[in-house]
């Protein structure tokens, strides 16, 4: 491969609360390991490979100049956007003026609920839930109804449509927050999922927020597709919402940004967005946007791909063969695992508390997947070096799954 997805970065001291935060964010971080164990972050949705030398150099030629005052986007920062998604996602008919900034995609799902809801309102979400829409959603004083997602025969996860509508109808919910791929389970969904989803969606008159920002992460063969290309209807009522963020792991760099193709839709959710007078890019985030969506950072994200789909293949496999009674879903997109232990804990008589501890006091650094709503799982991250999931595996299979 043209660029490094094998060395092992040290990231202490470097800003990274994948490393740094173990042992200081009590219910939410992993412990720090025993002694005799470096650590191996796979928690927060953060890769653990350097990015592509594209953005890295977009940042310094412009800290070349030493001017960081009041800007506007450039219509090279627009450009890009567009071209990308043309390039990467089908999309065509997208202009500047069906784009605009967010701070986070999670800051995005709020402006929408402020324009389209009030406190006390419902929303639905699919669970498994991201943690972030739970904590956003809950701090902004909306009503969460979950539609649970079903595993079909074969393990694959789906949408209950009729629950769905029955949902929506019984809690008068006019907004809906769909994950496309999904977080915590890694479907990509496919288009005739979304078709239905959106049917259920125009029926009841819901507002979609629709959050894609894991649309380059696709694995083996399978392909993105965005929620407002299946139809006219779901054009115009739903808000896109991206970010170079989990792709090219800038999370720390701050800078997301909704696709709006209806006006009336655009108009009300700027007029949220705005409400702060903090809304506003970063200098550096623009290059570094520019940057990424460079052919440069195409190439690069096509070789991430193959790489995260060895990692998650190897460890799929692994998981299956070697850790009896955990239950899992093969991921089609993003980098994450998310591992049901309920018959395991069960068959070995232990508490979902006391495996997570088991995996961090040997440095494997996983997070309890409580928080995205699977009441006895785990979620992994498996963006990192081969050799590092390859010890992962092993240091649970020895000290974890199958201690002796």
């Amino acid at each position: 491969m043209k660029y490094d997805f094998t060395s092992i970065m040290d990231r202490r001291g470097k800003d990274a609360i994948a490393v740094d935060g173990l042992g200081t964010l009590p219910g939410f971080a992993p412990d720090l390991p025993k002694d005799g164990y470096d650590t191996i972050p796979m928690w927060v949705a953060d890769m653990n490979f350097p990015t592509v030398p594209s953005i890295c150099d977009a940042i310094v030629e412009r800290v070349k100049h030493p001017a960081f005052g009041y800007f506007s986007p450039s219509e090279e920062y627009y450009n890009s956007i567009i071209k990308w998604q043309e390039e990467r996602n089908g999309v065509t008919g997208l202009t500047k003026e069906c784009i605009g900034y967010e701070n986070g995609v999670l800051g995005g799902v709020i402006s929408v609920l402020n324009a389209f809801s009030a406190p006390g309102d419902a929303v639905l979400l699919h669970s498994p839930t991201y943690i972030g829409f739970t904590m956003s959603l809950e701090n902004n004083g909306r009503k969460i109804i979950h539609s649970p997602l079903k595993q079909d025969e074969n393990g694959v996860w789906r949408m209950d449509y009729e629950d769905m509508d029955k949902k929506i109808k019984a809690h008068k919910i006019h907004t809906a927050i769909f994950c496309n791929p999904h977080n915590p389970c890694g479907r990509v969904w496919e288009k005739w999922e979304i078709e239905k989803a959106m049917e259920v969606y125009k029926d009841n008159d819901c507002i979609v927020i629709s959050d894609e920002i894991w649309s380059d992460l696709i694995l083996d063969g399978n392909k993105h597709i965005p929620v407002q290309s299946v139809s006219e209807d779901a054009r115009k009522r739903t808000v896109a919402l991206y970010a170079p963020s989990k792709t090219f792991n800038l999370a720390g760099l701050i800078g997301s940004y909704h696709i709006i193709y209806d006006p009336y839709l655009r108009d009300r959710v700027r007029a949220q967005s705005s409400k702060s007078h903090y809304n506003d890019m970063n200098v550096l985030s623009m290059h570094a946007l520019i940057g990424a969506y460079r052919p440069e950072g195409a190439e690069w994200v096509d070789e991430l791909c193959q790489v995260l789909t060895s990692n998650v293949n190897y460890a799929y496999d692994y998981i299956t063969k070697n850790f009896k009674g955990v239950k899992l879903s093969k991921p089609q997109g993003t980098y994450m695992l998310f591992m049901d232990c309920t018959d395991w804990c069960k068959e070995n008589g232990k508490t979902i508390d006391e495996l997570e501890k088991a995996g961090w006091d040997v440095g494997v650094a996983w997070q309890d997947g409580r928080m995205f709503h699977g009441p006895c799982s785990i979620r992994l991250n498996l963006a990192l070096p081969f050799s590092r999931v390859e010890e992962a595996m092993k240091r649970l299979n020895e000290h974890v799954f199958n201690a002796k």
